[in-house]
């Protein structure tokens, strides 16, 4: 189901590359400008990173893999648990 929520982000973006300071909004404000910059610095952002004068961006299909990998379903609880 998550690839079917990332790949509907994909689909819905209407460039190859997502802009560092548009990754809150291809996420909905899930991961902020500042984050990734944040990860970028460590190591740990998106692979593919390109720079553009002033400008960070990320393949749509690099940044996608990465939000995938970083993600995960939290278990449900029942009734009486």
């Amino acid at each position: 189901m998550q690839t079917n929520i990332f790949q509907e982000m994909a689909d819905k973006w209407p460039s190859a590359f997502v802009a560092r300071t548009e990754a809150e909004r291809f996420t909905g404000g899930i991961i902020s400008e500042k984050y990734l910059a944040n990860l970028d610095n460590a190591g740990k952002g998106p692979a593919g990173r390109v720079r553009i004068g002033r400008k960070i961006a990320y393949p749509v299909k690099e940044f996608i893999a990465w939000l995938e990998s970083r993600s995960t379903v939290p278990a449900t609880k029942t009734a009486g648990e």
